[in-house]
């Protein structure tokens, strides 16, 4: 159903820091500090080797130290080993690497086993999405908004819907400090209100007042499948396929193989594509979408993947398929044309779709500006070659650093400011309708471009406020794309 968003009111814009809580798992200091020179080494020569900015960075340079890490993973030199000293922890010498202006993405993680958890689905969450809005005439007032409730999640099991405000956590009302403390809980209890425009299409007069309603939520183990809704509507005599789409977790393509078998089963003419609530996933998996949506290129290119000099012989095509990775033939719409609805939050992969499709067929591309992240990323763990056998068995530490642009078979990447939408809407907490009916804001103004082929008579316009940028991020994996 839905997940959280980006941007805000006008010019204020906060950003959220990802706090890694680290756990040892070793019994005394000596241990401790082999372990923390082990991973600080293990992050130069993971960010030397594979990072896509590393020419930026004149420490990752393969002149720095006179060490490389290809060709000399475990060498160290003195001056080196007093460069890993001067850091206190692993995560103070990733910060130093990152480059910043090009790069809100890389992340070092803990614990490995998480990320590999979410890439297969499953996550901790209790099933609640959601976005969070000031509260008109406000700076640090603020309220929520569900916009998902997974199915068969502990929230979709309580009753909770799509459209549902929030105003407090816990019997405390959000505010901008406390927001992330508040809901980041694995229980919390969400005390809920009523939105009120006041017969205004204004937004400064709007007021949000609690209720009497209060439901409890838990965190649980929960693997998602990322095909949310999958059924064929019909508009005008026009059998239109809608697709919620929400991870591109390649565990379910062959469920989203199935959702296109029944869109054929049903005679769908045209294809209205929902990824206003997906941030990513695998490159694979989005190759077979969009082999899903055409059918008719199939061995033509669709994505090229470009690395830094380090790995440049790495340098990869990808190209439509007719066939899943278990060798299954996929089912193709063969379509030449295709609506496309995203919100801030779609990245990734959601932007791979809308970039790499265009030069093929027309894509109508229809909500808010999309996250604007074009390069892929990969899991880089503590071994031999940075690959997954042999890890180092001393701790559970990962990276996953950018580590190629990807474009479209024009070698045109996504740009860092997003993808401009054709026809711009954005979501208000007070209109959200339910998915998959025209009830739907988002959904109906793609029915009214579909069924009177044209643009609608009024364009949408965005609205006076925006949702905060991503305030919880519920996934290790959250805004990436990984390469296959």
């Amino acid at each position: 159903m839905k997940t959280i968003r980006k941007k805000i009111a006008k010019s204020f814009i906060l950003t959220v820091a990802l706090c890694l809580v680290i756990t040892s798992c070793f019994e005394d200091q000596d241990d401790n500090v082999v372990a923390n020179t082990d991973i600080k080494d293990f992050v130069w020569k993971a960010m030397n080797a594979y990072y896509l900015y590393n020419d930026n960075i004149p420490d990752l340079s393969n002149d720095r130290f006179g060490i490389n890490g290809i060709d000399n993973r475990y060498d160290k030199t003195e001056e080196y080993q007093e460069y890993l000293d001067g850091f206190n922890t692993p995560e103070d010498l990733f910060t130093t690497l990152r480059f910043d202006p090009l790069d809100p993405f890389s992340v070092i993680v803990p614990n490995y086993l998480d990320v590999l958890n979410a890439q297969q689905g499953t996550i901790l969450t209790n099933g609640l999405e959601f976005r969070l809005f000031f509260i008109p005439g406000s700076q640090t007032q603020l309220f929520g908004a569900i916009t998902l409730v997974l199915n068969n999640s502990v929230a979709d099991n309580l009753g909770l819907v799509r459209g549902q405000i929030f105003r407090a956590v816990d019997g405390i009302n959000l505010t901008v400090d406390n927001r992330i403390e508040l809901l980041s809980q694995n229980s919390y209890t969400l005390n809920f209100a009523n939105y009120n425009s006041n017969g205004t299409p204004e937004v400064d007069d709007d007021t949000i007042e609690l209720n009497n309603d209060s439901v409890t939520l838990s965190k649980e183990n929960y693997t998602e499948n990322p095909v949310h809704i999958a059924e064929v509507l019909n508009f005008s005599d026009i059998n239109v396929a809608y697709l919620m789409y929400n991870g591109f977790t390649s565990t379910f393509d062959s469920q989203l193989n199935a959702a296109f078998a029944q869109f054929q089963a049903e005679g769908a003419e045209e294809l209205i594509l929902d990824l206003r609530y997906n941030s990513g996933g695998s490159i694979q998996t989005a190759v077979h979408l969009a082999s899903m949506i055409t059918g008719q290129f199939n061995g033509q290119i669709f994505s090229k993947l470009f690395y830094n000099d380090n790995q440049a012989n790495q340098n990869r095509d990808y190209e439509f398929t007719n066939s899943l990775s278990n060798g299954a033939g996929i089912n193709s719409l063969n379509l030449n044309k295709v609506y496309v609805l995203t919100s801030a939050s779609s990245a990734s992969a959601s932007e791979l779709i809308i970039n790499s499709l265009r030069p093929y067929i027309e894509v109508v591309h229809i909500g808010d500006n999309t996250a604007g992240k074009t390069q892929s990323n990969r899991l880089v763990f503590d071994s031999q070659n940075f690959g997954n056998q042999n890890v180092n068995a001393g701790h559970n530490y990962a990276l996953i650093p950018l580590t190629a642009n990807s474009t479209n078979v024009n070698e045109v990447l996504v740009p860092a400011i997003g993808l401009t939408p054709d026809i711009l809407y954005v979501e208000t907490p007070g209109d959200l309708g339910t998915l998959g009916t025209s009830s739907d804001p988002l959904l109906a103004v793609a029915i009214v471009e579909i069924t009177t082929g044209g643009r609608p008579a009024i364009t949408p316009i965005e609205p006076e406020f925006r949702p905060l940028i991503k305030q919880i991020q519920f996934s290790p994996i959250e805004s990436l794309m990984f390469e296959d």
